[in-house]
């Protein structure tokens, strides 16, 4: 691509190839297309029809359907980037995008991986040790072990010290899951093994550490961008809307922050981020506690871990601050500084995210793959669609139930409430089932609607609305 039909030249990555699938390898793509950049796709048997291979300039089959053969094989994709000449790999989210062995595989390859180095992912990606440099940062955490357990009579100790009710936590954990709650001695012996065990399974780390149990919690998170040296917040999204901790429902900024409150916490991720050395897009997730909100004080706040990659939520953030993140985090792994100041950055409006999953929330949420045949999507100002949906396409078994994110934006809360309720009824979608019902019915909701929910709420909410249905 020549200079005159491009607003960007690339310094180091004229090619990227894109270690990832779905709607998050169809965002990535357009970022690198329009940066000038040479996008390349991965494919596994089951995607060699997705629109990310069609949407990008070439395309490599990487291995069989499953994702252990294929998005989680580091040998085939490096021998990708190889075979296609890429001078960096941007791994999006989920699979290995918070691998810090592929990470520094990718740097030992003489490539770029587009995020922060591996021992910053090391550090952080470990939440005991995260936690460790929030405290050293002087951001507040939760009260909990200091650094991983080492049996169960040290758990023990600790949380007698720290006090019930506890979360028992897998450092290496992700994603909501390897936590369980513990009451009191007696729950934590009996659920400690089970954990380790657990955490062994999902993450290959069977390492532990304990957590209080805040029980009026939000889920609340910071959005950074950092080259190395300088780091900038994008403010905050709220994601305390959750199934079994999985976010369903996430809106920015959040109802629940006064101003002084926003700044202060805004500020903390900053501090530590920076303290880090933190080069590119990250997330700084944090619980507020409201139980002590009301006499004019408000809540608290306390780190709990960081996310060293994209969101699946970022389009939130990118609608109330005009800020592609996708391309910044390209820019930032081409060599250039940020571009940035934190008083470039302001808050426009309000945007609200509803995930659309391939499950049928009237039958347990059970997976519903198949093949779209009839699609229509919502349109008008203020609404963006990031799916790999088209009519024809075969959602798949072996991945992630995630069909869409349908995000919209309006000037304040409450007219995004009424534009995503425009927007949902609006999808027209055949051939599977997906969660729309279950949003239009939360957004009916007046505590939802009235910005009044926490970490527990949507289950609590589900359960009423199940048996009011029986």
């Amino acid at each position: 691509m020549s200079s005159h039909e491009s607003f960007y030249l690339p310094r180091h990555i004229r090619k990227v190839l894109v270690a990832n699938r779905g709607e998050i390898a169809v965002r990535i793509i357009r970022a690198a297309q329009e940066l000038g950049m040479v996008a390349v796709a991965v494919y596994s048997d089951a995607d060699r029809d997705s629109l990310a291979v069609q949407m990008a300039d070439e395309s490599i089959h990487i291995g069989p359907s499953h994702a252990t053969k294929s998005y989680l094989n580091t040998s085939a994709i490096l021998d990708a980037a190889r075979q296609c000449g890429a001078q960096a790999i941007h791994p999006g989210y989920g699979f290995l995008s918070e691998n810090a062995s592929f990470a520094q595989a990718v740097t030992d390859a003489g490539l770029i991986f587009v995020g922060p180095d591996a021992e910053t992912i090391r550090t952080m990606g470990d939440k005991a040790a995260a936690r460790t440099s929030a405290q050293r940062a002087g951001v507040p955490t939760v009260p909990g072990s200091e650094g991983e357990l080492t049996s169960i009579d040290n758990a023990i100790d600790q949380a007698r010290r720290i006090g019930y009710p506890l979360l028992i936590k897998a450092v290496a954990g992700g994603g909501g899951r390897g936590i369980r709650l513990a009451e009191n001695d007696n729950d934590l012996r009996a659920q400690f093994s089970v954990a380790q065990a657990e955490a062994q399974a999902a993450f290959g780390d069977g390492r532990l550490y304990l957590e209080r149990l805040i029980r009026q919690a939000r889920h609340i998170e910071v959005q950074i961008l950092g080259d190395g040296k300088e780091v900038i917040h994008l403010y905050e999204r709220e994601c305390s809307l959750q199934r079994r901790r999985q976010k369903i429902f996430e809106e920015a900024p959040s109802p629940a922050l006064t101003p002084a409150l926003r700044e202060a916490l805004c500020a903390s991720a900053v501090v530590l981020a920076k303290s880090v050395g933190y080069r590119g897009a990250g997330t700084l997730e944090y619980l507020y506690d409201e139980s002590r909100c009301g006499a004019g004080e408000d809540g608290e706040f306390f780190f709990i871990e960081m996310n060293t990659r994209i969101q699946v939520e970022h389009p939130i953030t990118e609608a109330v601050t005009g800020v592609d993140l996708v391309r910044e985090m390209l820019r930032i792994a081409d060599g250039e500084p940020l571009r940035l100041e934190q008083k470039d950055i302001t808050l426009r409006g309000a945007a609200i995210e509803c995930r659309l999953n391939a499950e049928d929330p009237d039958r347990q949420f059970m997976p519903s793959p198949g093949k779209v045949s009839a699609l229509r999507w919502p349109a008008g100002p203020g609404i963006r669609i990031d799916s790999m949906l088209y009519p024809g396409y075969t959602v798949s078994p072996y991945y992630d139930s995630l069909l869409a994110k349908l995000v919209v934006w309006d000037e304040s809360r409450a007219a995004a409430l009424a534009r995503m309720r425009r927007a949902l009824r609006e999808i027209h979608l055949e051939g599977v089932k997906s969660t729309v019902p279950l949003h239009l019915a939360l957004l009916e909701d007046p505590n939802i609607c009235g910005g009044r929910y926490n970490t527990n709420y949507l289950e609590t909410w589900m359960e009423a609305r199940k048996e009011s249905q029986s």
